[in-house]
């Protein structure tokens, strides 16, 4: 399985194990038992990486103080054999909740002082909540052991940024938060989100060779590992990046501090604390200090997503500096509190982005106050709306604000800068279950214009501060940005007589200018302000024009030698390719081909590139990873099933490691995938048949046994009692005669009277039976054909007893046909099993190709078509639109009023129905009765 598939796997286990416990309590158990998987992994690692023997890894002892110090100091802990993950495992049976208490406090008692910040009571929230899992101590040692042969699987070893622990950890983690409801806000910020957050931070920071960056409010540390992956795109050294963290919530607290160690970052760089932000300022202090002297956190970017409009107490804070010159929120709503501590712990140089409620753009109050000065004093960059919903457990609007210091706060040209730039960026998002989420695309465009601060119609806008001023410090974003679709026109003239308006016209120009001549040759133009459609089909001529076709082609040339650039990034460099560059790097050459190509949204395209580079980065990195021959792998397909009343992990069929069973059927064994895909199609028209069948019976003829219970399908065995029944009672008059003959040998009658009446008997076919050596027949031979005749008989096509021996047929067929798909299928399966198994490197690398770049360069290659259709589709709607005028409308109106006035002439009924009659006649005519 993949990363994904993994993911998804354990999170579908996890959620059914928990039972009653609640999502947000049940998450600190399972990510604590991952955490404490990776400690002992990483241990046992690091031994074998220093020579140790599996004979030294079972022999590790905490009385064996030499080697606990040298493991200690160098990887900041150390665990005794019997207590590491791996051992419990192998315990089988007899393990029990208590070798995991006695873990869990061993470890506690064994951290190395030089890591002691790091590790420090990580593991509290997982030890004290054991008793939770069960009423006794066996119900907790099964749910334990459920819990860690749930995750004994998981890889820990992550090489070339295959994040699988990570990945794993992070998806945990955002479904949890996504079924904890308004609890989610607590730890978890959407991953999108975070990753806008991320892009808007890095792109300023990007060409720095140290980093330090801080979330004060860090939850489960999602979002600053976000930012750290982001910003580390564009450094040299990840390690040159330092993680500050500090979170109120003490098992949060300790969910940030597990995620940055299983993300590989170094302790070193690693500092956390659990304290409250508001009320307790993190100064940092030098250990090598032995004053203590205090020096204040300053930091090259800050993210955070505090808990909205908390109360807090400003009491006592009138000398505290991070609110000097700005003022205190209200003690209702600490929003601007959270912000102005972000704020304080910039550099000069630094820059933050915060989420926060909408309403800290309009408030008044000691809010306004504070948007005054900041605004004023020039630290407020950008402020981007977001789409509702898209936070879990709360519908409320929020906004990112990015802010820096005043000496940051530069234009390209090194002027200074004192626009605020708002976005709008609330009506771009894919709708996933009950929430809203951004796309790929949505991230990339906000992020773009961020960077470049750029106006953009409906979407974007520098404001001066002097209008901020002359609007009173209302940031609204509705004020600035008008991102509401307008409201439809209707031009008076044109809906009265018809012709198309040249205004609505000049609405298109952007393909005017784009296909020079096309408007001329769909237009009929005088002089009026209105316009005819010059042509009948619309489509024909704008594909025929010669502007169209140009555009097309010129869009062909741009992309014509991609799908070789794209072979020799990914194919060919498939081993040393960096993943997570190769995105920016590829949508950068896509924009620089498409930059002169008029009409093309680049983002558009960007979110084909993403859709598709998703699922070539989870390949690259297992190729990277576990080496090419991972391509030629298959894996069991495991399912859940239930089996005595439970869910059991069992084996259906096998998936291909990287390459697809579909894409090898559809090409090396195409010719047995297409024999199959026959047979099933046509099951799939003998259950049209059927449908047709029903469809045909008369309602007497469905209440008969031939159909279940909601009548939508046919009862096998009582369609074959109905047909045999339909046989047995067919009679003609060469049957009446050979019936009447097996009753003459019933009787015994000698020879010449059977032969008497085969010689008077005409009608039968006597020569289809076979003859005794005397002449006569035998009943045996005459009774089956009989049933040869009933079988043969044609029934008149719309006959109920027609339907039947067809449906019969069919289920004949149809069972046959269903054993053979079955046979066959089973049989490509394990066929695609060995072709995958036993590929060539070449048969390999041309697969590759048609998984990852066949299917971008097809989108891409739709693009031209996309656009076409909508211009097509642009012009139909504006020739729909007035096609019928206001007077011909009337005539209509009017001539129906007149049929149904005629039509009610004809009715009958009481006095009260026809005087009721006569008053609607008369509103239908327009009559006045007042």
């Amino acid at each position: 399985m993949n990363k994904q598939q993994l993911a998804s796997k354990i999170w579908e286990s996890a959620n059914k194990m928990r039972s009653k416990i609640e999502a947000n309590e049940y998450k600190d158990y399972i990510l604590g038992f991952i955490f404490y998987k990776y400690l002992s992994d990483t241990e046992v690692k690091f031994c074998r990486e220093n020579d140790f023997s599996d004979a030294d890894i079972k022999a590790l002892t905490e009385d064996d103080t030499d080697t606990v110090e040298f493991i200690g100091q160098s990887i900041g802990y150390f665990i005794a054999y019997d207590n590491l993950f791996g051992a419990w495992i192998e315990k089988g049976k007899d393990f029990d909740v208590s070798n995991v208490r006695d873990a869990l406090s061993a470890f506690s008692r064994l951290i190395n002082v030089s890591h002691r910040k790091v590790f420090d009571r990580i593991l509290d929230t997982l030890q004290t909540g054991l008793s939770k899992l069960g009423d006794s101590s066996s119900s907790q040692t099964k749910a334990i052991s459920d819990l860690i042969q749930l995750i004994k699987d998981i890889p820990m070893d992550g090489k070339q940024d295959y994040d699988v622990l990570g990945f794993i950890y992070e998806y945990l983690i955002s479904m949890f938060a996504a079924n904890a409801g308004k609890k989610a806000g607590e730890f978890y910020t959407p991953h999108e989100v975070s990753l806008l957050m991320s892009e808007v931070v890095a792109e300023y920071v990007k060409n720095r060779s140290t980093i330090d960056i801080y979330d004060p409010t860090s939850g489960s540390g999602s979002l600053l590992i976000n930012l750290g992956r982001s910003v580390a795109k564009h450094i040299a050294d990840s390690n040159n990046v330092k993680y500050y963290a500090q979170e109120i919530k003490e098992n949060t607290y300790n969910l940030t501090r597990m995620n940055l160690v299983m993300r590989g970052i170094l302790p070193v760089n690693i500092y956390t604390r659990n304290g409250d932000t508001l009320e307790d300022d993190w100064p940092f202090f030098d250990d090598s200090d032995p004053v203590g002297t205090y020096n204040p956190l300053y930091v090259d970017a800050v993210v955070s997503n505090p808990p909205y409009s908390q109360a807090w107490d400003p009491s006592g804070k009138d000398g505290d500096p991070r609110y000097a010159g700005f003022g205190f929120a209200p003690k209702t709503k600490a929003d601007f509190a959270f912000l102005l501590h972000d704020l304080f712990h910039l550099k000069p140089d630094g820059i933050m982005t915060i989420v926060l409620p909408h309403g800290v753009l309009f408030r008044s109050g000691e809010e306004g106050e504070i948007r005054k000065n900041l605004i004023e004093k020039n630290h407020i960059d950008t402020i981007i709306g977001l789409p509702a919903n898209i936070f879990f457990g709360t519908g409320i609007p929020t906004i990112i604000m990015v802010l820096k210091k005043p000496e940051g706060r530069k234009k390209l040209d090194g002027k200074k800068d004192t626009d605020v730039l708002i976005i709008d960026a609330s009506k771009g998002f894919a709708k996933v279950g009950k929430n809203n989420q951004l796309r790929a695309s949505d991230i990339k465009k906000i992020a773009d214009t961020a960077a470049s601060r750029i106006s953009t119609p409906k979407f974007s806008r520098l404001v001066s501060q002097q209008e901020i001023r002359d609007n009173e410090y209302n940031l609204n974003i509705p004020r600035y940005v008008d991102s509401s679709e307008g409201a439809e026109t209707w031009d008076i003239y044109a809906s009265m007589f018809g012709g198309i308006p040249k205004s609505e016209i000049d609405l298109l120009d952007a393909y005017w200018q784009a296909f020079c001549g096309l408007r001329d040759e769909l237009f009929d133009d005088d002089s009026s302000p209105y316009c005819g459609l010059a042509v009948e089909n619309t489509e024909a001529t704008i594909k025929a024009n010669v502007s169209v076709q140009g555009f097309k082609a010129n869009y062909e040339a741009v992309f014509a030698d991609f799908a070789d650039l794209l072979k020799t990034e990914l194919i060919d460099g498939m081993q040393t390719i960096d993943i997570n560059k190769e995105e920016t790097a590829l949508a950068d050459e896509i924009f620089g081909r498409i930059a002169p190509v008029p009409l093309v949204d680049k983002y558009s395209v960007y979110q084909a590139l993403d859709d598709e580079w998703t699922k070539t980065a989870i390949d690259l990195e297992i190729i990277q990873t576990e080496g090419f021959a991972a391509t030629k792998k298959v894996n069991p397909n495991m399912v859940l099933k239930k089996k005595d009343g439970k869910d059991q992990e069992v084996q259906d069929g096998w998936i291909g490691h990287v390459i697809p069973f579909e894409l090898v059927q559809a090409t090396l064994l195409k010719e047995d995938a297409d024999a199959l895909r026959a047979k099933k199609e046509q099951l799939a028209e003998i259950t049209s048949t059927y449908e047709e069948v029903i469809g045909s019976l008369s309602e007497e003829e469905k209440s008969t046994s031939i159909l279940n219970g909601t009548n939508d399908a046919f009862v096998f065995g009582e369609v074959k009692k109905a047909l045999k029944s339909i046989i047995a009672d067919i009679d003609t008059p060469e049957i009446t005669a050979l019936r009447t003959y097996i009753d003459l040998l019933d009787e015994k009658v000698n020879k010449p009277e059977k032969e008497r009446f085969i010689a008077e008997h005409s009608n039968v076919n006597w020569a289809n039976i076979e003859a005794n050596k005397d002449g006569t027949y035998g009943k045996g031979k005459v009774n089956a054909y009989i049933k040869s005749l009933q079988a043969g008989f044609t029934f008149d096509v719309d006959s109920y007893e027609s339907k039947i021996v067809k449906i019969g047929e069919l289920l004949d067929e149809e069972k046959e046909l269903k054993a053979t798909v079955k046979e066959e299928s089973a049989a490509l399966h394990l066929k695609t099993k060995t072709t995958i198994e036993g590929l060539s490197d070449a048969q390999v690398l041309t697969l590759l190709e048609q998984k990852w770049i066949a299917p971008l360069m097809a989108t891409l290659h739709r693009t031209p078509d996309g656009i076409i259709a909508d211009l097509v589709a642009k012009v139909r709607a504006l020739a729909d639109k007035y096609a019928v005028t206001y007077a011909e409308v009337a005539e209509q109106i009017a001539e129906t009023k007149s049929s149904l006035s005629v039509l009610i002439d004809d009715l009958t009924g009481n006095d009260f129905d026809m005087k009721g009659l006569g008053e609607f006649q008369s509103l239908l005519r327009g009559e006045n009765h007042e």
